[in-house]
């Protein structure tokens, strides 16, 4: 019996072996699965170092252009100081006025940089005036205050002292040097720098101003001396009284020239400067440079002075001063100076100087500050020089460190470690308000100034909004609602219409006719 021989399985024996074979399937799937992901992980893991590798580089090639921007931006800073500085004139570009990187490179005796001796280096107008100054050439210098002025022109007048001093043998009763100044208090101070740096050399100064006694100054004029630092009026009256001899005098110092002319001293100037000697060394400092300062240059100097700018000499603020501005009604003036007065003199150890504009407004202020309970000292016009020195040396002295100051204080003081500057009034003029802060935010401190404007200083709204953006300072909106318009500055002689003249622009011609007719 042939038949087909058939394997046959039970239900459950079949049901085991499709289960068996989809297991070893699922192994298979499984294992490559798992080494598919181990290679993926293994590229992921390759990736990570490749790209750690790359932020790396990336990382360290960015600390290079951020060290590299650091070197670039030095680099900016040290050329656009030297670029703030423009020098101009006559052989100005000369390899002997290269301006001074040190102290030793002026070659001068040890006694006469004596007072030099706490500067690192000389100061821009020092480093760029001295070569000129000291070569015997006329210059006008445009600084900022506090930039080392006296010294500019101190220096070299030391030293022309000493070099005059050689040729002769007996004792001088006449000076050699004078230097001229708009206030009282700026001339004191000049004077306490030049007596200072003029004693190793054996230089001696007399300063003289009016409002006190002419005994001492007349007495010290006739011991003799070498350098006169005084104000306008008081050197004209003790020069035609005959207790002050100027013909000997060959060099000379104008020192804010703008602003003397400005308070009217011009006729006092001119009369002084012609009893000057006609072989004389002229140097004239100016925060601007109108046609009147102009004129005065043009008759007394020579006809192509240096021109020494130092930073610009379009008006600007000094970076260093948070500058606030507050538009505000006169009736809210008292009680917020007392506010800010909380704010900023609390422990009232610090100096904070309050500016008003008028003598007495100085005075009401002061009494209102006393009476709410604050030790307060005023310097201004109303009172008797004694006072107004003791004021001024309370201040300084920290005994008394809140003064209140009419615009006397606001030029060329160098009061130390003014914190604060309050504008209780906004002065006359934007120059005044830029020399008003400027007595704060000194020698790379930084300072406040904190300023009320009126509704009636909205003419000089446009000027101010002009300083603060320049300094990148916060313009208020209720500021900006004045306008920013800028009155053109008229000249007192011409009106509107007149041309800004530069220090080198050539000397007017005298043309003469002779008297036969033409045909």
């Amino acid at each position: 019996m042939g038949g087909k021989i058939e394997e046959q399985y039970s239900e459950p024996e079949t049901l085991e072996i499709n289960k068996k074979k989809k297991r070893e399937k699922k192994s298979k799937r499984k294992n490559i699965e798992d080494e598919e992901e181990i290679e993926t992980l293994e590229v992921e893991k390759s990736n990570k170092k490749e790209s750690n590798k790359k932020n790396k580089k990336k990382k360290s090639h960015e600390e290079k252009n951020e060290i590299n921007v650091v070197v670039v931006e030095e680099e900016m800073k040290k050329e656009s100081v030297a670029k703030s500085v423009v020098v101009s004139g006559n052989n100005s570009k000369d390899l002997k006025y290269k301006p001074l990187s040190s102290f030793s490179e002026t070659k001068l005796p040890d006694e006469v940089l004596e007072c030099c001796k706490t500067f690192s280096k000389p100061s821009p107008i020092q480093a760029h005036a001295w070569p000129f100054l000291l070569d015997g050439r006329d210059l006008i210098g445009i600084a900022a205050t506090g930039s080392g002025k006296t010294l500019a022109f101190g220096i070299p007048a030391l030293m022309h002292i000493l070099q005059k001093g050689k040729n002769q043998a007996s004792k001088r009763k006449n000076p050699l040097c004078l230097v001229l100044s708009p206030t009282r208090e700026l001339a004191q101070q000049i004077s306490d720098v030049l007596c200072e740096s003029g004693k190793p050399c054996g230089a001696k100064s007399v300063v003289v101003y009016g409002g006190t006694s002419k005994g001492p100054q007349i007495s010290a004029l006739k011991s003799g001396v070498d350098i006169v630092i005084g104000t306008p009026g008081r050197l004209r009256d003790l020069i035609d009284s005959g207790f002050c001899c100027l013909n000997e005098v060959s060099f000379v110092v104008l020192d804010e020239a703008d602003r003397m002319l400005d308070m009217g001293f011009e006729p006092e100037v001119r009369a002084i400067l012609s009893q000057t000697s006609s072989h004389r060394q002229m140097v004239m400092f100016s925060a601007t440079w109108p046609p009147s300062v102009y004129q005065l240059a043009q008759e007394f100097m020579d006809p192509n002075p240096v021109k020494v700018v130092v930073g610009s000499e379009d008006l600007a603020a000094n970076h260093d001063v948070l500058q606030i501005v507050e538009v505000l009604d006169d009736r809210a003036r008292d009680a917020r100076l007392t506010t800010l007065l909380e704010k900023y003199h609390k422990s009232k150890s610090n100096r904070v100087l309050v500016f008003v504009l008028y003598k007495k407004e100085a005075s009401r202020v002061e009494s209102m500050l006393q009476r709410k309970g604050w030790k307060v000292v005023s310097v201004h016009g109303d009172k008797a020089q004694g006072e107004r020195t003791k004021s001024l040396a309370l201040f300084k002295d920290g005994t008394c460190p809140l003064m209140i100051a009419t615009d006397v204080a606001a030029r060329g003081l160098d009061i130390p470690d003014v914190e604060v500057v309050i504008n209780y009034s906004f002065p006359l003029t934007t120059e005044d308000y830029v020399h008003r802060i400027g007595r704060t935010g000194r020698a790379g401190k930084k300072g406040v100034a904190h300023t009320f404007f009126m509704h009636e200083n909205r003419g000089l709204a446009g000027e101010l909004v002009n300083v603060l953006r320049e300094a990148g300072q916060v313009v208020p909106e209720s500021l900006m609602k004045f306008g920013t318009h800028v009155k053109k500055k008229e000249s007192k002689l011409y009106g509107a219409h007149f041309k800004e003249i530069t220090a080198d622009a050539p000397k007017a011609t005298k043309i003469t006719f002779d008297n036969s007719d033409e045909d």
